[in-house]
């Protein structure tokens, strides 16, 4: 194990608004005091996402941007992006670099071997291994990568053991026992600290609802793996069949935020969406919806989910990636495992008629606030360093 302090760079494709970009910020601040040091590299947003860069400013985060790096595949750009960071590896000699999100984990971890980083780490945030974002070639393709990526791997991160079985079981990206399980860690202290009733007066006021309108909210990017479809369309059922008709609240943007906003129109559903874009300050948002809806075809550990749950919200989800293990298996929140809109709309309008049952409510703030804070994910992510480190590192 060294003797001086530790530097640590940790690379992100780019700061969009999301899970992983909190998750890095934590990280970074939380370990560059006493034996760490951590450098946060990061490419750039693309103009169809929001940009989460003010959330590491405010907390006194600097960022290293490497400007060529990007969500999408660019070859040329890619290499570019590849010489700079081997560039800067050889030059700082790093002891870890730990990589988030695929174009990042790809790139980094690339330039990480050659430069003959001692510990290189990644984080699956979520993975677009699946059928439903690529055709079979493609993802076949994808999958090729991993798994060789996987070999110049010391550890891979994922955020449940779900998460887990299904990389090492199902896509064959590496043994198991490689895989590390490490929840997201986030700052859930504003919602818990809110008065929740006041609090909704508040929001509802500010967006226009009325108090006993009923509201459904969903939280993400306009992207194909959000499948905003499914709830525009269980939203429609909605619409015929209660009186009155409840409020979609929308909050994200993205590619698809045009295409989706001429479905809503083609489904009539015009007056009875409010389309919100991205927003600061969730804590305004969260409390007037009595719902939150999450129709993904795939997550990984949603940040919204979270977030509802520490606001007493609750929620309705796709039974997909790591939703089942964060709700417990449908104690802490409904779970819908038809991706249907009949089904979607069954489980919204049960809870908008009846009301969900206040101990679940209760339960599932408690798990939040406990289990995803952020002093828990330093301890992992600190332990998991400390015992690479310890193990020849």
């Amino acid at each position: 194990m060294p003797l001086e302090a530790v530097l640590i760079h940790r690379v992100i494709a780019r700061m969009n608004i999301g899970g992983p970009a909190m998750h890095v910020v934590h990280l970074t601040k939380g370990l560059s005091t006493g034996y760490f040091k951590t450098r946060l590299i990061a490419g750039e947003v693309e103009d169809t996402e929001g940009d989460m860069r003010y959330y590491a400013e405010e907390r006194g985060v600097e960022i290293v941007h490497v400007r060529q790096m990007a969500r999408s595949l660019r070859p040329w750009q890619d290499f570019r992006t590849f010489l700079t960071l081997y560039r800067m590896f050889r030059r700082e000699k790093p002891w870890i670099v730990h990589t988030h999100t695929a174009k990042a984990g790809a790139v980094g971890r690339l330039a990480a071997w050659f430069a003959r980083v001692p510990i290189r780490i990644h984080t699956y945030h979520g993975h677009v291994l699946g059928a439903d974002y690529f055709s079979g070639s493609r993802t076949g393709m994808f999958l090729r990568v991993e798994r060789m990526l996987a070999k110049i791997t010391r550890r891979l991160v994922v955020l449940t053991a779900s998460q887990a079985d299904e990389m090492a079981d199902d896509l064959h990206i590496a043994p198991r026992d490689k895989f590390a399980v490490i929840p997201l860690g986030l700052d859930l202290g504003r919602f818990a600290r809110m008065d929740r009733q006041a609090a909704r007066d508040k929001a509802r006021q500010e967006l226009g609802l009325t108090p006993t309108q009923p509201v459904i909210g969903t939280i993400g990017r306009l992207v194909p793996v959000k499948n905003h479809d499914l709830l525009l369309y269980a939203h429609a059922l909605l619409c015929e069949r209660m009186d009155p008709a409840p409020k979609l609240v929308v909050v994200g943007s993205g590619e698809r935020s045009g295409e989706l906003k001429r479905l809503s129109a083609r489904l009539e559903l015009s007056d009875h969406i409010l389309w919100l874009g991205w927003r600061d300050r969730l804590e305004d948002i969260l409390p007037a919806m009595d719902v939150l809806a999450l129709t993904s075809h795939n997550e990984g550990t949603p940040v919204a989910v979270i977030e509802a749950m520490a606001a007493d919200v609750p929620v309705v989800a796709r039974a997909v990636g790591g939703v089942a293990e964060v709700l417990d298996s449908g104690r802490l929140g409904r779970l819908v495992w038809e991706a249907e809109p009949e089904a979607m709309a069954d489980a919204l309008q049960q809870i908008i008629e009846e009301g969900p049952e206040p101990a679940s409510v209760e339960a599932a703030r408690r798990y939040a606030l406990d289990h995803f804070c952020v002093e828990r994910l330093l301890h992992d992510v600190k332990g998991l360093y400390l015992d690479e480190l310890g193990g020849g590192g």
